[in-house]
This record gives structure tokens, sequence and C-alpha cells, in this order.
């Protein structure tokens, strides 16, 4: 119910209809480099010295400065001669693109990619499909086309998505004691941060890729190191192409893209090509059961509305999956972070 103080004055509505500002301060303070120059200089500085360094307006730059201050992005020290910036722990940690921590690129992802299509989250709703045509002039059935619209544009996700597992991606593959499963294959892995994340946890395990040839070749240039030779890679479409055999298959947010018959297509094709006493490891956001929460796993259901033609889904959900798969036992570990794992063995 409703507090009295709330009906008079709808503090809480008002908190939600700004929500959309602070996204936008803060993606904006990312994109000018706000964080970037003030760790590179070592010092505070005031809203001149930051505006002449970005090219920005100085009385843009001082709205957007206070703001971030508001919103704990940013501290004030306010002198004789002016306010002078600086940046908090948190934007040090997660807002500087130099950070092994940074979700600069999840942020730029999230302002230029879902901002634009969650314009159209009332179409969305209306039709029950994604909304990358209108948002960007894209007709396309899969969504994969339009995520990988250009070079430049897959880099730009899969550094997004080493973001989020710089953050989340331990304690996933902790979760669970992957020790006995020593030939991995990652379906859809990208960028190999949780490849890396196995590799450095078991000493006896070696991951390979699986994934489109031009995300293998963006992987190999931009992401793992030639080095790494526990790390390998397998060029195909899971949908399409044979799954190896192997010990354990990890699917991380790969069937939350996905409508309930084609997650079954694939993860029978996975049971199939799965050794006896193997697996598969889901990593996804998991809803409550009565789908009442978290308020993070609804908002990324509807993320999936806009943008696939899958959604988030309950333990039990994911459990009748793997069941209809033919796998025969499941555990959930929930991570206390944005993503949970779900082990289903053979």
């Amino acid at each position: 119910m409703s507090s009295t103080e709330d009906l008079e004055y709808p503090h809480i509505l008002i908190q939600y209809q700004n929500g959309f500002l602070i996204s936008k301060v803060m993606f904006a303070a990312c994109e000018l480099g706000v964080f970037d120059l003030l760790k590179e200089s070592k010092e505070n500085l005031s809203s001149k010295v930051i505006a002449e360094r970005l090219g920005t307006s100085l009385h843009g730059t001082e709205r957007l400065l206070d703001a971030c201050v508001g919103l704990k992005l940013l501290s004030v020290e306010v002198k004789e001669e002016g306010a002078f910036y600086g940046n908090t722990e948190i934007s040090n940690l997660y807002l500087t693109k130099s950070s092994p921590k940074s979700q600069y690129h999840n942020l730029m992802y999230y302002s230029k990619t879902i901002y634009l299509c969650w314009h159209y989250l009332t179409d969305a709703v209306r039709e029950g499909k994604n909304q990358y045509e209108r948002a960007f002039g894209i007709s396309s059935n899969d969504v994969f086309e339009a995520l990988y619209r250009s070079e430049e544009e897959m880099i730009k996700f899969m550094y997004g998505l080493n973001a989020v597992w710089s953050i989340c991606g331990r304690d996933v593959i902790a979760a669970f004691d992957l020790s006995p499963f020593t030939t991995i294959y990652d379906l859809g892995g990208g960028a190999g941060a949780l490849a890396q994340e196995c590799v450095s946890l078991y000493a006896d395990c070696t991951v390979t890729i699986f994934d489109l040839p031009k995300v293998v070749e963006i992987a190999k240039k931009h992401f793992i190191s030639p080095e790494e030779r526990r790390i390998m890679f397998y060029e195909g479409d899971f949908f399409k192409d044979p799954v190896p055999e192997a010990d354990l298959y990890i699917l991380a947010r790969i069937l939350h893209d996905w409508a309930d018959e084609k997650c079954v297509q694939l993860l029978r094709k996975v049971q199939k090509a799965c050794k006896s006493g193997g697996g598969v490891l889901l990593i996804e956001t998991l809803l409550n059961e009565d789908k009442s929460g978290p308020l993070e796993s609804q908002l990324y259901s509807m993320n999936m509305l806009v943008q696939t033609e899958g959604k988030e889904r309950t333990p039990k959900e994911y459990n009748q999956l793997l069941t209809a798969a033919g796998f025969k036992e499941t555990e959930i570990k929930k991570t206390g972070k944005l993503y949970d794992a779900i082990l289903g063995r053979k």
C-alpha cells in the first residue's frame, strides 16, 4: 500500500520518471570522457579546465558535473577561486576506460543501442516483437545480424559483455565445482571472458569458444592472446552446425535470447553431444518463481522483448527446458549478483 506521504506527494513516481534522465547523465559523462580526464589528471579540476580539455561548452559542462556530484559519481571541493571536481571511488573503478573492471563499453551499448530500442517499448508490447527495424532501419529475422551490423558494433558489443563478466564472471564460474569437467565448450563465448575465468580457476581444463566465424576472428584479433594455449576456437553456428563432444557446455546469456522451442532445440543438440556424466552450465539472470522480482531481472526481460524473441525465466522454467531436452539432474546457485548459475547433468 502507498503511504499517506506518497499519496500527498508521489516521491517514488518522480524518481521513476527521472530514471532515464539519470542514466543519460552517466552515459554522457562517460562518452565525453569526464571520468577518464579526472583520473588521468590525478588532481581535482575546475569546470573551466574540464570544458577546455574536453572541448565542451562551459555552461553545459558545469551542469553535467553538478549532476554527477548529485549522483555521487563526482566529488566537489569549493574554493575561493571556484568549484573543483574529482572522481569518486566508484567512478574510478567502474567508469574509467583504463580500469580492469570498467563498465564503459557496457554503458555505451546501453546508450547507443538499448536506449534507442526502448524508445519503442510501447510498440514492442503491442506487437510482441523486437524493435530493431524501427530503431535502426534494419529488417532482419536474426537479432545477431542486427547486433553485429558492423565490425565496429561487434567489437563494442563484445567489450560490453566482457565488462559484465569482469564483475560477475568469477561468481558464476565458481558457483559449482567444475574441476571434473576437463573438456569445455563455451557456446557463443564471444570475447572469451568466461573461458579465461575457467582456465584460471581450473588447472586441468581446456575451453573451446564456439561462435560465428566473424566473432572468432574479432576475438582472436582483439581479446584472446595467442599465448593462451588452453583456450581454443571452433567456428560455426551452433543452431545449424554439429556440436562437438565435450564434458561440459557453457551457455551464458544465450537461452534468454530465444523462445522456448528454440531453447529446447539447442539443449537437445547439446545433450546428445555431451559425454556421459557431463552437463551444461546455464548462466542467466533469474526471476523469482512468482515473477515478483528481482526488478533487474524484470527489466532485463522487458529488454529481451525490445531486442530479441526471448525472455528471462524462473528456475522452474529453466528446469523444464532442461528436462524437455533430456537432462536428468538440475542444480541452481544464486550468486547475489546480476547473473546466476544452473547446472544440468546428463
